[in-house]
């Protein structure tokens, strides 16, 4: 994974590694039924996640919780 890079604010709370398999098939396209689909998990919890991982990094949504994971070097989208 890159190195975070020096300027970004620290983040509010380390991700799980739940949040951060959601984040990392969010930032690859996927939606919800298809997330949960893939781990075997329901929506309902899905929905869960994605919510606590974007509180946990400050994002105002999907698109901006898969950008700002990537730049903290959190995920690997190419990594399936």
């Amino acid at each position: 994974a890159a190195a975070p890079q020096p300027d970004l604010p620290p983040l509010v709370e380390e991700l799980t590694p739940r949040e951060l398999d959601v984040a990392a098939a969010g930032a690859r396209g996927l939606k919800n039924k298809a997330i949960a689909d893939l781990l075997g998990i329901s929506l309902e919890t899905v929905k869960t996640h994605v919510g606590n991982a974007m509180d946990k990094l400050g994002a105002r949504d999907r698109t901006q919780m898969a950008v700002t994971a990537l730049l903290y070097g959190l995920i690997d989208p190419l990594d399936s």
